[in-house]
């Protein structure tokens, strides 16, 4: 084996090793980037959660009220009513 064929091995040995170096970066990569999708959709799952829970805390105030409104209007007609009925 010649000087230019030690050369030409030991540069196809190095290309063979960059490729694999890259071969693995972007299989990390790869797992980067499904971690930062799931991430998305788990991050849009919640805002959309975080809004119906909003809409029904707004619900439920509302419904409170409602109900402390009929609870006064009960309590005043039962003032008007006479005590037997």
């Amino acid at each position: 084996m010649t000087t230019t064929d030690m050369i030409s091995a030991a540069a196809l040995l190095m290309m063979v090793v960059i490729a694999v170096l890259l071969l693995v970066q972007y299989l990390k990569t790869q797992e980067v980037w499904e971690a930062i999708v799931t991430c998305k959709t788990s991050m849009r799952w919640a805002r959309i959660q975080e809004s119906e829970n909003r809409e029904l805390r707004s619900a439920l105030r509302a419904e409170k009220a409602h109900v402390d409104q009929l609870q006064r209007k009960v309590r005043l007609l039962e003032g008007l009513l006479p005590e037997g009925q």
